[in-house]
């Protein structure tokens, strides 16, 4: 099974001839809102064309995805989907779409890598020595995260599961809060996004032990990565890319993969998603699809070997 690629279609109007929304699974601020708004300021300039953000938090991005994938199939309306709607298709139980049936994929935009970070009491200065502490003391050090199902828990989840060792885990309303238990000692490890992360490292609040993507991070080049480290296949990252509805005509959707790109190719774009610690990712629509499938397949083993679930 994979995401439905977009029906052919005649476009009768010149794409777009009305305003385009980008709709935004999590509240303003966030990393992938932030991404969302570099861009539709990238798409206005290119498509000539009103491009905004509406932002529909709830359901860990699952209530934008069920509004976008009943929105009109003409590419007005669009999701600015992100890792952890490939997580949700095996965490959430009840679901009235289906990620890889109601949309169509149009482009990858970006990826941020999560850091593996610990308090600076936990001796261990490598991932296998963190391996090794947690096996050696079960159910002693306890991982933090941004919420209950979360890529942020879920990676630490698949890390837990990679190495079998007891941690508990205690979940947040978000990085900061989580972050600042664990700079307070009250917690003493979490994979969180690398721009969230890294300040505390700079400023010697935590230890850095790994990135979590395959290649190392321009933004902080001497972290070695999870594959480095002795953890092959262990690549994660927070993802963001554009899914329409699925019967979006292929003309419009091959138009938007072209404006993504257009965009991603732009100085200015680079020089903000440096700025996030995030690396731009061109795909054509084919390709996205097939990534998605990819991630849930990698979610879903994490996912029902935790446990975890959500209604």
């Amino acid at each position: 099974m994979g995401l439905v690629l977009a029906s052919p279609g005649v476009v009768h109007a010149a794409y777009p001839d009305k305003p385009v929304r980008i709709v935004v699974g999590f509240a303003a601020g966030g990393n992938t809102d932030q991404l969302a708004r570099i861009l539709a300021k990238g798409l206005k300039d290119t498509l000539g064309q009103d491009v905004t953000i509406e932002n529909k938090p709830g359901g860990a991005g699952n209530l934008a995805a069920d509004y976008v994938a009943k929105a009109p199939a003409d590419g007005s309306v669009l999701f600015m989907a992100a890792v952890n709607s490939a997580i949700n298709y095996t965490l959430v139980r009840k679901s009235s779409f289906d990620l890889l049936k109601d949309f169509a994929p149009v482009g990858m935009m970006a990826r941020v890598p999560n850091l593996l970070v610990v308090h600076p009491s936990v001796p261990a200065k490598t991932v296998q020595e963190l391996a090794d502490t947690i096996k050696k003391h079960p159910g002693k050090l306890t991982f933090v995260s941004s919420g209950q199902g979360t890529s942020i828990h879920m990676t630490g989840e698949m890390f837990k599961q990679r190495i079998g060792g007891d941690t508990p885990h205690i979940a947040f309303r978000g990085s900061a809060p989580a972050l600042a238990e664990l700079t307070a000692n009250q917690a003493q490890f979490m994979f969180d996004n690398l721009p969230s992360a890294l300040p505390h490292v700079r400023s010697g609040k935590l230890r850095a032990l790994a990135v979590t993507s395959a290649e190392r991070s321009p933004v902080a080049p001497e972290i070695p990565t999870m594959i480095e480290s002795g953890f092959a296949g262990f690549t994660v990252t927070s993802w963001t890319g554009v899914l329409a509805p699925a019967k979006t005509p292929a003309d419009v959707v091959a138009t938007l993969n072209a404006a993504i790109t257009k965009v991603l190719d732009r100085p200015d774009t680079r020089q903000q998603l440096d700025a996030l610690g995030a690396v731009a990712v061109k795909q054509s629509p084919a390709e996205f699809g097939a990534f998605i499938k990819a991630e849930v397949d990698q979610w879903a083993k994490v996912v029902k070997t935790s446990g975890v679930t959500v209604e």
